[in-house]
């Protein structure tokens, strides 16, 4: 694997996206574990891109104007539905039920489905991988399959300590309920533009 794969799957990673946000926003308000594993599941959202983009689906969802279509509402969709979700939890800002248990799954599926509905994280696997894959190599799948795997690992990793970091200063905003009001509308208001430009997005 060479340096340049390395170096720009970092850059790509550590670039803030939908991902990056909802680690941020689980860390800050649900702690250390909820940002670890919004991190998982940000990172296990990235499989049905990875086999779709192996597999050849890619160039299907780049060629049919209604699946892209389709998946990318439904993203646009779900992120506004996380923005008007953020706005109405009040327990954000309540010291109280900041403490209750995480919901492992709950954390989990949502930051799955953040990175399953883009479109366009498909076609950037699609368009990304084959680059960093020697002609003429016999094994390509194997080796796309290995890059793949690295990236994931990335996206953990810069994920994980974004959600680490976030909830390292939850301790100095969780007892201020303006400050976690202020961060509550400043996560939806995230999502409504990611939401937007998403929807802008085109093959």
């Amino acid at each position: 694997m060479s340096l340049a794969f390395f170096l720009t799957t970092l850059v790509v990673v550590i670039t803030p996206g939908t991902g990056a946000v909802f680690s941020i926003a689980a860390g800050l308000t649900r702690g250390t574990k909820a940002g670890i594993v919004a991190a998982l599941g940000c990172t296990v959202g990235v499989i049905p891109h990875m086999v779709a983009a192996i597999t050849g689906l890619a160039a299907l969802l780049n060629a049919s104007a209604v699946a892209f279509q389709t998946i990318k509402w439904l993203g646009v969709a779900y992120l506004l539905f996380l923005a008007w979700q953020t706005l109405r939890d009040k327990s954000l800002i309540d010291v109280e039920a900041t403490t209750t248990p995480v919901s492992f799954w709950k954390v989990i599926r949502t930051a799955v489905l953040i990175n399953v509905l883009n479109p366009k994280l498909t076609i950037f696997f699609f368009a990304f991988l084959p680059q960093f894959v020697p002609q003429g190599q016999s094994n390509a799948t194997w080796h796309m399959v290995m890059l793949s795997l690295v990236f994931m690992a990335m996206t953990f990793v810069v994920f994980a300590l974004y959600g680490v970091f976030a909830a390292a200063m939850r301790n100095q905003v969780i007892t201020r309920p303006k400050v976690m009001a202020w961060l509550r509308r400043t996560f939806a208001a995230t999502y409504v533009l990611l939401a937007g430009r998403l929807a802008l997005e085109s093959r």
